[in-house]
């Protein structure tokens, strides 16, 4: 039996370019690579076919996708086989725990093949799964860039993050849709830009804070702004709506000064630190 950790990620910085030929958004993203993780268990199956068991998530899930894929590109026998997901992240909640699992599929896939593929034939193939999928191939903080494809580890300064899920998910294919109907995407994207945030002190990068797929989950969903405006009342150095939403986040100098916000709100919250240990966790 292989075990997996898939953390979530916050975008600490989104911003969204035109739309390419290919249908997907030019970006680059700050990714914040989070403690708070879902847990998979893969083992060969007793069956003909992969099974994906996540209590809770009905219907296909990615990791079928994933696996599919890697039996397409890999060129390995591989058997049938049973995946497990402890789901800790909230689904459909802009946190990346879809993409997360699918990542952690495929390095179990990979563990289970022998190690067969090295991380830049694995992103190669996570590419083909999801946009995020690449950047969780190996979880840590990054530069994300292109439509997802183009993974520049990162080093944070230390902070907490509350995050402020939502009872209901939100589609991101229609928050895209809505970005570009309200036109808030930019005519250029420049991840150089980004570097400069990475490096700055909290302070700073906390001021840099922002997410162009913000204004249209907002209209989608007006009563995000009030989790918002309360953690900003609760002393966050900076809020925002990470990714495609409904899930917003505040930033913290530290885990007592967050969870002291947490517990000021009247929603449910997640206080979570960054990842300490980057790179891909098997357990």
């Amino acid at each position: 039996m292989i075990r997996e950790r898939a953390p979530a990620k916050v975008n600490l910085v989104l911003r969204v370019g035109r739309r390419r030929a290919d249908g997907l958004h030019e970006l680059a993203s700050l990714f914040a690579a989070v403690e708070l993780a879902d847990e998979l268990t893969a083992a060969p199956a007793d069956a003909p076919a992969d099974r994906v068991i996540c209590p809770g998530v009905e219907g296909e899930n990615l990791c079928q996708r994933a696996l599919a894929a890697f039996r397409s590109a890999a060129g390995v026998d591989l058997p049938a086989l049973e995946l497990r997901i402890d789901k800790r992240i909230p689904v459909a909640a802009g946190l990346g725990g879809g993409s997360a699992d699918a990542a952690a599929a495929l390095r179990a896939a990979n563990r289970l093949a022998g190690d067969a593929l090295d991380w830049e034939t694995l992103r190669a193939i996570a590419a083909r799964v999801g946009a995020d999928v690449p950047s969780q191939i190996d979880p840590r903080h990054a530069l994300v860039a292109g439509a997802g494809e183009l993974i520049e580890p990162v080093d944070l300064p230390d902070m907490a993050l509350v995050l402020v899920p939502q009872a209901r998910g939100l589609s991101t294919a229609d928050v895209y849709r809505t970005a570009d109907r309200l036109g808030t995407s930019r005519a250029r994207v420049d991840p150089e830009q980004l570097r400069a945030i990475a490096r700055a002190p909290l302070e700073r990068l906390a001021a840099a804070v922002e997410n162009d797929l913000a204004p249209a989950a907002l209209s989608l969903r007006p009563e995000l702004r009030a989790p918002l405006d309360a953690l900003r009342g609760a002393g966050a150095l900076a809020a925002a709506v990470t990714g495609s939403g409904p899930t917003v986040f505040g930033v913290f100098r530290d885990e007592g000064a967050a969870a002291r916000a947490a517990a000021s709100l009247r929603a449910p919250a997640i206080v979570t630190g960054l990842l300490r240990e980057g790179g891909a966790s098997h357990i």
